[in-house]
C-alpha cells in the first residue's frame, strides 16, 4: 500500500487509512543510510521579482548517503496546478539540497498553492509552496545585517541577467550523445560575501559547480567547478551526454561567503539553467 506524506517545513505528517500521526522533524537528524531510502521535497520560502511576480522557492532531502536517485517527470514527479514540469529536478544527488529550483507566479497570486509531488519507493511526498507571509525570504534584496546580495549570471551579453533561486534559463542548444557540448556563464558578484559587508574584498572569488538538473542519462563535466573573480568573469566546461533526450542543466554560483548552496535566507548563490537536446 502506497503512504503519503504532507511535508510542511522540516516536519512530516503520514496519513493512511484516513488517521494522521505528526511525526518530529527527524529526518536531517536521523543517520543517513548509504542507499535505499527515499526523498522528499521542500519548500523553502518566497521572494518577490523586480517585475512584481513573485518566485517560490523548492529545494528536497535525499535521505541517501551516497545513492542519488533519478525520477522522471510524469506520474512520479510532477507540479500542479499547470504543466507536470515546471523546472523541478529528476536528479535528486545525495544529502539536503536548498533552493534547487523555483516556480515563477503571478502578482495576483494571493491566497493559492502550487504543490511539488514525488512518489518514490512505495511513498508519495507532497510540498505546498505559497505566499504566506512568515515564509518571505531574503532571497535577493540582501542578507539582513551585511545587505550580501547573491551573484548575477548571464549567459552572453545579449541575454537576460538572473539571481537567486529562479536565476536565468537559455537554450535549447543541441547535440549528440557521447560528443562535448561546450557550456559557459558570466558571473559578477557584490563580494560582500568575502565579510564585514566589504564589497569588492581582494581576492574573492565566485564558485560555479555544473550539474545534472533533468534528463534520462549521465552527462559528464569536463570541469565540474571553476571561479571567477567578483568583478566578473566567465565560466566553462564540456558536457557529455550518455543517452538521447531532453536534459536541463544547472550551474550553482555561490559568492565568496563559502554558503553551499544552503540556508534559510538564501542570499549567498544563484542558479541558471541551460536547456540542451541531445540526439543519438
Amino acid at each position: 500500500m502506497r503512504s503519503v506524506h504532507l511535508v510542511a517545513g522540516v516536519g512530516l505528517a503520514l496519513i493512511a487509512a484516513g488517521v494522521t500521526w505528526p511525526l518530529q522533524a527527524q529526518l536531517p537528524l536521523a543517520g543517513a543510510r548509504a542507499s535505499g531510502q527515499t526523498v522528499t521535497p521542500a519548500f523553502e520560502g518566497w521572494y518577490r521579482n523586480p517585475d512584481g511576480s513573485y518566485s517560490l522557492s523548492f529545494g528536497y532531502l535525499n535521505r541517501n548517503a551516497s545513492e542519488a536517485i533519478d525520477i522522471p517527470i510524469g506520474a512520479d514527479n510532477f507540479i500542479e496546478p499547470g504543466p507536470p514540469n515546471q523546472g523541478q529536478p529528476t536528479h535528486f544527488q545525495p544529502r539536503r539540497h536548498w533552493g534547487v529550483f523555483a516556480v515563477r507566479v503571478p502578482a495576483d497570486f494571493g491566497a493559492n498553492e502550487v504543490t511539488w509531488t514525488l512518489n518514490v519507493r512505495g511513498a508519495t511526498f507532497a510540498i505546498p509552496g505559497s505566499l504566506l507571509r512568515n515564509w518571505q525570504i531574503d532571497a535577493l534584496e540582501g542578507e539582513a545585517g551585511s545587505g550580501n546580495t547573491p551573484p548575477v549570471l548571464t549567459f552572453n551579453e545579449h541575454a537576460p541577467e538572473g539571481r537567486g533561486p529562479l536565476g536565468a534559463t537559455a537554450g535549447p542548444l543541441t547535440t549528440r550523445v557521447g560528443v562535448p557540448l561546450g557550456l559557459s556563464v558570466s558571473a559578477r558578484d557584490d563580494g560582500r560575501g568575502a565579510g564585514a559587508g566589504r564589497a569588492g574584498r581582494g581576492g574573492a572569488m565566485v564558485t560555479l559547480t555544473w550539474l545534472k538538473h533533468q534528463g534520462p542519462g549521465a552527462v559528464t563535466f569536463t570541469t565540474p567547478t571553476s571561479r571567477v573573480p567578483v568583478a566578473g568573469g566567465v565560466a566553462s566546461t564540456g558536457a557529455t551526454f550518455s543517452e538521447p533526450g531532453e536534459y536541463l542543466v544547472r550551474v550553482r554560483a555561490n559568492d565568496a561567503s563559502g554558503v553551499a548552496g544552503a540556508g534559510h535566507a538564501q542570499c549567498c548563490w544563484s542558479n541558471a539553467f541551460v536547456k540542451v537536446t541531445v540526439t543519438p
